[in-house]
């Protein structure tokens, strides 16, 4: 058998305590599917003290995660540390100028410095691999990089984070609203004291981003992702998705355009029995449209222990194996430049929902505004009661046909102008396809 490959892991929290257990674990399994072994020669972490459950005698401590990227007896240097720039971005830097491969977990780090970095792995002639950056064990970035690369990828849409999802199954389960179902998901550990990066769609648009490199042979355009969170969405609107038989999921949509390629993140209905619309809790989905396979889902856990360090383990397997190739699937010099599509290309229809003053003619006056944006309406549910002689403000639905974004913006601009109109109309699109 040859001789081992020796790892450096930087960051001993939740996944990389899972890279450590895999490797106690399934060692000779894993040795006898690589034709090598995989060692741990070294590891960093800020509390060296720490019980976390894992036996590392013998594994040599670094202070300074940075020097991992040149001792001479790590091979792979896997990142678990995060962030896009700091530390992780300097070792990985280091450690592939001085000629070693390198995993990651890190999706911000690849998403803002993606291409930059391939650029280097490619002149050292080492692996730079990112499976665990994108959905956990769903072992999308393998899909697209090998299985799928005989197809001309049309679509990609995905479920991308596991905090959103629990949240939206969570009230549409209880009825309760979003601040009171956040809160539980922290006490769970389901997101984050700041959540905002989950919630807001940032941690999504990074996933997204990654994808839509890969599927399209573009750069990785994380600046050009149109974002939407899911702070706005109420229970009211839950409820109301249920009962036109949708379910409301945070997507990512990658779809490729005449004039470019078009990546959003926001909130969408989709429909109730569909294969996106049927995954819950914390799992994650991707639906990925190729010329030659037509529709393929994959759907999994998006994160934790088990799961992403799965996909890190699939990384050090390839490496162990001796396959290394163009992190973003072509060669870097071959990757097409960022190309947006056109505003108001994409076409759907809408679900909106705001308070009106009920009262003779106030809905004339609403319908009247969405059509002069060439908006068409399938649907009005008002609902709500209110006493004799008063006049007051009620919840107002509206479901749209299909129209482009920019009749859109035009209609929201025209109702804007009606006074029987409260505040600013929530807006979601409904997507009746599983990719486009």
């Amino acid at each position: 058998m040859n001789k081992p490959l020796r790892i450096g892991v930087a960051g001993l929290g939740t996944v990389g305590v899972g890279v450590v257990k895999i490797l106690a674990e399934r060692r000779e399994f894993l040795a006898a599917a690589s034709g090598r072994s995989i060692e741990i020669a070294a590891v960093s972490a800020r509390d060296a003290k720490k019980d976390r459950g894992i036996d590392l005698n013998g594994v040599r401590w670094e202070t300074d995660a940075r020097a991992l990227a040149s001792a001479p007896d790590v091979d792979v240097v896997v990142e678990l540390i995060g962030g896009a720039d700091g530390v992780a971005r300097e070792l990985v830097e280091m450690a592939l100028s001085n000629g070693k491969h390198v995993v990651t977990a890190n999706k911000a780090l690849i998403a803002q410095h993606g291409v930059a970095l391939a650029r280097v792995a490619e002149q050292r002639g080492v692996a730079l691999n990112y499976e665990a950056a994108v959905a956990g064990g769903i072992p999308i970035v393998k899909a697209l990089r090998e299985g799928l690369a005989a197809n001309e990828i049309a679509s990609v849409v995905g479920i991308l984070n596991g905090t959103c999802n629990y949240i939206l199954t969570e009230m549409e389960a209880t009825g309760r609203d979003f601040a009171e179902v956040l809160k539980e998901a922290q006490a769970l550990g389901y997101a984050e004291a700041d959540p905002t990066f989950d919630v807001g769609g940032i941690d999504t648009a990074h996933k997204l981003a990654i994808l839509a490199s890969l599927a399209f042979g573009r750069e990785v355009d994380f600046d050009n992702v149109q974002i939407e969170g899911i702070e706005k969405i109420t229970a009211t609107d839950i409820k109301f998705a249920k009962e036109f038989g949708y379910k409301i999921k945070l997507l990512g949509i990658a779809t490729r355009g005449v004039d470019g390629i078009a990546q959003r993140v926001h909130p969408a209905l989709v429909p109730d029995g569909s294969p996106l619309g049927a995954v819950s809790g914390v799992f994650n989905a991707v639906a990925v449209r190729g010329d030659r396979v037509g529709l393929l889902v994959l759907e999994g856990r998006g994160a934790g222990e088990g799961p992403t360090a799965s996909a890190v383990l699939s990384d050090l397997i390839d490496i162990a194996r001796g396959l290394v190739m163009p992190p973003f699937i072509v060669p870097t010099s071959h990757l097409k430049a960022p190309a947006k599509e056109a505003n108001g290309g994409h076409d759907s229809a809408y679900y909106l929902r705001f308070s009106a003053i009920d009262r003779a003619g106030s809905m004339a006056d609403i319908t009247r505004a969405l059509a002069q944006g060439s908006v068409s309406i399938e649907r009005i549910v008002q609902r709500g009661e209110r006493k004799e002689g008063e006049t007051g403000r009620m919840p107002v639905v509206f479901v749209t046909h299909a129209t482009d974004e920019g009749s859109m913006r035009a209609a929201l601009k025209h109702l804007s102008q009606i006074e029987e109109v409260a505040g600013k109309p929530l807006v979601i699109r409904i997507e009746d396809g599983e990719s486009r």
